[in-house]
């Protein structure tokens, strides 16, 4: 009987154990969700993001994006710059609900060189924000939104 008691104590015991890994530990490994991908104005996500809203426009930024989008749901964008000691890249898309569409952080020593598809709901400016020894360089090209491809 008391060998009964004790395996089924630690038939529970492990049971609760992989319960717990299995709720718990997903959400630690988890990257932090930003507060800045859910303000509505692109002043508000910058100082969410960064903690100030100067931008220092910078020609070391190659911002490729093309002038015409087709398709809204699926722009692409390729930023890389050589702008030493980058931090992070982040694409702005300032007349989108949430203006804040992707932030990379960029590891010490590697190339800051990144490529994301965004979506835009219509014609607008994007900037490219890149964030290196505590300060904000950026550039910016305006995107044409076509509707099925006809016009914009």
């Amino acid at each position: 009987m008391q060998d009964k008691r004790r395996l089924l104590l630690k038939s529970v015991l492990g049971f609760t154990a992989m319960v717990a890994a299995v709720t718990v530990m997903p959400k630690l490994a988890m990257a932090k969700w930003s507060k800045a991908f859910d303000v509505e104005s692109m002043d508000e996500a910058l100082n969410d993001l960064y903690g100030s809203n100067e931008l220092i426009t910078d020609d070391r930024i190659t911002f490729k994006i093309p002038e015409i989008a087709e398709n809204g749901a699926v722009v692409p964008v390729t930023v890389k710059t050589d702008i030493p000691n980058v931090r992070t890249i982040s694409i702005f898309a300032g007349k989108n609900p949430q203006p804040l569409a992707a932030s990379f952080k960029i590891p010490e020593g590697t190339e800051a060189n990144i490529s994301v598809r965004i979506r835009l709901g219509e014609t607008m400016i994007v900037k490219a924000v890149v964030e290196a020894d505590g300060k904000l360089y950026t550039t910016e090209k305006e995107v044409k939104v076509t509707i099925g491809g006809c016009g914009g």
